[in-house]
């Protein structure tokens, strides 16, 4: 493992970190397979990351609690520090709704996250899972406290991703979402936000117009089904991640291999597993 970043003070580590991660989008297009703890974090990163993106329900699953702000600020943030201390990459967290309604409460989560060892954060405008969502002006205030609290941590970098859960959760007329949308997007990049992430929204046609008319970045959230990361890049979309998916994935090969040796008593869902050697190498660094 690397050594853990300082909780004091920010580090030249942590600022080139952030700074690497802003590179990243505005040099291409950024993919993140996101991470749920430690181990998960070190897998992405052999696998050829050049960032991680956590994801607070895969966080949430790995503590014993159910996704959608059902975790404290303290618990949140003791995870990024384990994931930032296991990488030596750039980190970015989801810190769902900030843990707490107003910018105070934001600005809190933003400098620990700081002190963790986070250059990155998402922040969404849900005000609990399933909506409805903050108004627009007091999002901004939100995000704006976020922008000013990585500036008094010592991380002006901080890379800040706001997250929109209009099309996710089917906030309005169907026919005024996208507007919505783009008026977020205006009130969210003028109060310091660096990204867009509109979950929920896989249309390529309509991902292709707001890339055109946000004035931020846009991510997307990638899944099974879906448009593969080519062609969301072709649509314009310059982060891509796939927040649950990959914990998914790990949790489901883990009950199919239970299933089957409780069941038949045999292995072969191990088949083709990482090796015992291969992952322990990982944590010896």
């Amino acid at each position: 493992m690397s050594a853990p970043l300082s909780t004091g003070t920010t580090t030249p580590e942590l600022r080139e970190r952030a700074l690497r991660l802003r590179a990243l989008v505005a040099d291409g297009v950024l993919v993140l397979p996101n991470a749920w703890d430690a181990g998960s974090a070190a897998v992405i990163a052999s696998a050829g990351a050049a960032a991680i993106a956590t994801t607070s329900g895969g966080v949430s699953w790995s503590l014993g609690r159910g996704d959608g702000q059902r975790l404290g600020r303290a618990e949140m943030v003791e995870a990024a520090r384990r994931i930032a201390a296991a990488v030596e990459l750039p980190v970015t967290v989801d810190a769902e709704g900030g843990y707490g309604p107003g910018p105070a409460d934001v600005a809190d989560t933003v400098r620990a996250l700081v002190g963790a060892g986070a250059v990155g954060v998402n922040l969404e405008d849900s005000t609990a899972a399933g909506g409805p969502l903050f108004p627009v002006a007091e999002q901004a205030a939100r995000l704006r406290a976020a922008r000013e609290a990585a500036a008094g941590a010592g991380l002006p970098e901080l890379v800040v991703n706001a997250r929109t859960d209009v099309f996710l959760f089917g906030i309005g007329p169907g026919g005024g979402r996208f507007d919505e949308v783009l008026a977020r997007a205006a009130a969210y990049a003028e109060a310091g936000a660096d990204g867009l992430f509109v979950p929920g929204l896989l249309d390529l046609d309509v991902l292709a117009r707001l890339c055109a008319a946000s004035p931020l970045p846009v991510n997307a959230m990638a899944g099974p089904g879906g448009p593969a990361v080519a062609e969301l890049a072709a649509a314009g979309v310059r982060r891509i991640s796939v927040g649950t998916g990959l914990a998914q994935a790990a949790y489901t090969a883990a009950h199919r291999a239970a299933a089957e040796l409780l069941g038949a008593g045999t292995l072969a869902e191990l088949d083709g597993a990482l090796g015992y050697g291969e992952l322990d190498a990982l944590y010896r660094r």
